[in-house]
């Protein structure tokens, strides 16, 4: 008796194999996917991971001290210079207006940034959430709402899924990065280069 449910066992295991591997042989090439203009998404964590880190570790630059890191470089008029290729369109700098931080200030929403700047990229796993990275830009954009902490964190919050923005109730007003477009009292320019 237990001869014949092991016999209809192999049976149904060896039915499943086949039928795998006929779907494995029998599959026909697929078409070439079209390039378009968008950047490639990433297609493994790590990419994801370095996407985040490029995209949420450029912070605001005071005006001042980008215009003393440029340096210009002479090409003496004897030298014959060969046609390049035209380069991609630079990213033009945008300038937006935050209030100075102290330095104890600065290096707290720092760690704060840092920690949600490294959930976000969490967050993409499978059975993890963003709850982390969220409390964390809340607490920046409640303690410092004039930094370029709170700025990077509203967008940061922005780049959510609709999903999360429901789940952790994100509202309109966290998200909003209009105000640090225009000047303020106790503000000063910074400029950053934004990827859009």
């Amino acid at each position: 008796m237990n001869t014949f449910w092991l016999k209809i066992a192999g049976a149904v295991i060896a039915v499943v194999l086949i039928f795998f591997l006929v779907l494995t042989f029998t599959s026909g090439p697929t078409d070439e996917p079209v390039q378009s203009e968008q950047p490639a998404k990433p297609e493994n964590f790590a990419q994801q991971v370095e996407a985040d880190r490029k995209k949420f570790s450029n912070l605001p630059q005071p005006v001042d001290t980008q215009d003393q890191n440029q340096t210009t470089v002479n090409v003496p008029e004897t030298q014959t210079i060969q046609p390049v290729p035209e380069p991609p369109k630079p990213i033009e700098p945008i300038t937006l207006y935050f209030k100075p931080m102290s330095e104890i200030d600065e290096i707290e929403a720092e760690r704060f940034y840092n920690v949600a700047v490294q959930d976000r990229s969490i967050g993409r796993l499978p059975k993890t959430g963003s709850k982390l990275m969220v409390d964390n830009c809340r607490r920046i954009i409640e303690k410092w709402p004039d930094s370029r902490y709170a700025y990077k964190s509203k967008q940061m919050m922005a780049d959510l899924p609709e999903r999360y923005k429901q789940r952790y109730n994100i509202t309109q007003e966290e998200i909003d990065v209009s105000m640090y477009s225009k000047p303020r009292e106790g503000t000063k320019p910074y400029t950053i280069k934004e990827n859009r």
